[in-house]
């Protein structure tokens, strides 16, 4: 995410627009890039905001091709939950071309159930549609889903879906998250997950509301 931050800077610069960084990433992250701008530049076409998207998407991927990482612990993760027999889905609000970055990288789709992403014709967060389709289509019912998110925005997704969350620190502090009633655990990076409490402490959250 630090990427799309530095992306969204230099779009800001570029038209000499203010940038708070943190109060855009809390109020943005996870939405679609339409949506964002027609809030930021109004009065525009609609072509206007596909090719504005099209520039911040190509800013993105020119920061991000020579230093792309995938968070700390993931690995581990992964491989955790496979061996427990968890299906795993990534949603992402992220374009095509975005995607194929990471997944030709890392790949990443290959390592999951099922990718979901607005190019379904699903809306953005904080609608919960994409971690609704990614419960439906892995087969698990949405109170048994944990979403591992590093914005709020999509926590509200999870939330809105009836899903409980981990969040990140990876791009926001903590105080950013701690207002969400289905948020599990707030932690920096994967390496802070013992997935078998994490799943101790989700049947115990998930009891006490049934």
């Amino acid at each position: 995410m630090p990427h799309h931050i530095e992306a969204w800077r230099l779009f800001h610069e570029k038209r000499g627009l203010p940038y708070d960084e943190m109060g855009f990433f809390v109020a943005t992250a996870g939405r679609a890039n339409a949506e964002i701008l027609r809030t930021l530049v109004p009065g525009h076409s609609a072509d206007d905001y596909l090719a504005m998207a099209d520039e911040k998407e190509a800013l993105y991927r020119e920061i991000a091709m020579h230093d792309l990482e995938l968070i700390a612990g993931y690995e581990a993760l992964r491989a955790a939950a496979r061996e427990r027999g968890l299906k795993l889905a990534i949603c992402t609000a992220s374009t095509p071309e975005n995607m194929q970055l990471a997944f030709g990288r890392f790949g990443l789709d290959a390592q999951v159930d099922t990718v979901v992403s607005p190019a379904d014709g699903l809306p953005a967060k904080p609608a919960p549609d994409i971690f609704l389709e990614a419960a439906r289509r892995i087969g698990v019912k949405p109170e048994e889903c944990i979403v591992f998110e590093d914005a709020p925005l999509g926590v509200e997704g999870a939330r809105r879906g009836g899903m409980q969350a981990v969040a990140l620190t990876t791009s926001l502090p903590e105080s950013e998250f701690r207002s969400f009633d289905n948020v599990l655990a707030i932690v920096q990076d994967f390496n802070a997950i013992d997935v078998d409490a994490l799943l101790r402490d989700a049947h115990k959250k998930e009891t006490s509301h049934a």
